[in-house]
């Protein structure tokens, strides 16, 4: 009877191909995640813009001294 040990060849293939999905997966995750934070940044500055500008509108009506 004769051994075949190609059959052990596919075994560790399957393994590294797994191991590239895992990680091709995490950066899809990763980048999803930083596209995310990018976003709420993006928003965050905006709302620190249209503050500031509120602020800044503000100090200009109230002030007393022009009068």
């Amino acid at each position: 009877m004769a051994i075949d040990d190609d059959f052990l060849d596919d075994i560790e293939g399957g393994e590294e191909t797994t191991d590239q999905d895992t990680d091709i997966e995490s950066r899809e995750l990763a980048e999803k995640k930083e596209l995310e934070q990018a976003q709420k940044n993006l928003i965050a500055r905006k709302r620190i813009d249209d503050l500031k500008e509120k602020k800044r509108l503000k100090e200009l009506l109230d002030d007393s001294d022009d009068w």
